[in-house]
């Protein structure tokens, strides 16, 4: 639940609802308290796949977003290409949240050229250590072409021993098939995280067949 403190808010006239958002969080204004939030507006949404083989690195998500018990969106942008083309991300949580830390991690990895691993470090210190950072309620998987990361909302950094990650409401069924698919099948990277997001799909809820897929 957000909760808003009385007085003036000057300077917000004419924002977005996210940037808004972001201001009052960062003033102060708005606490996030998920233990007091209303179940029937709880956002969920989101699988995110990410896949390497053969050299190759895919990731797909789905598109579905889920309020409650309705589904207000079926082709949303949850994967994404970074710094040039080079680096691929996708999040799952928080729709402002997440785009506040695609803000944060695409800042870093200009201030390092392009450097993922670094970036990736200093945005989960930064993502442990800052107040207005530990309140934000998202995941992001970033991958390059030789390393894959996982970025938790409690700062912790996870690279995988497989080279398959997954994020979201529906990531167990898609990392359990993508598991499947690389042990039993020649599939490429890109076609095996398709098809394990359409297994989490048929699955997961809150997980739909359109899928995007990007790679490396």
């Amino acid at each position: 639940m957000l909760a808003i403190s009385k007085g003036r808010r000057p300077g917000l006239a004419g924002m977005g609802s996210f940037a808004v958002l972001r201001r009052l969080r960062m003033t102060g204004r708005v606490r996030y308290d998920p233990g007091s939030m209303d179940e029937s507006m709880v956002i969920r949404a989101t699988t995110v796949l990410c896949v390497r083989r053969d050299g190759a690195v895919a990731m797909a998500g789905d598109g579905q977003v889920t309020v409650g018990t309705t589904v207000m969106k079926h082709g949303a942008a949850k994967v994404r290409r970074l710094y040039h083309d080079k680096i691929l991300a996708g999040f799952a949580g928080s729709a402002a949240d997440a785009f506040a830390l695609f803000s944060r991690f695409e800042a870093k990895l200009e201030e390092y050229r392009g450097n993922m691993e670094r970036s990736v470090v200093e945005l989960a210190k930064d993502w442990r250590m800052d107040k207005y950072l530990r309140q934000l309620q998202a995941f992001l998987i970033v991958a390059n072409a030789e390393r894959a990361y996982l970025i938790s909302g409690t700062g912790d950094l996870i690279q995988p021993d497989d080279g398959i990650l997954a994020i979201g409401s529906g990531g167990p069924y898609a990392l359990a098939a993508a598991r499947a698919l690389m042990k039993h099948s020649e599939m490429s990277a890109a076609a095996i995280a398709e098809e394990a997001l359409r297994i989490a799909a048929s699955i997961c809820i809150y997980t739909n067949d359109q899928i995007t897929v990007e790679s490396l």
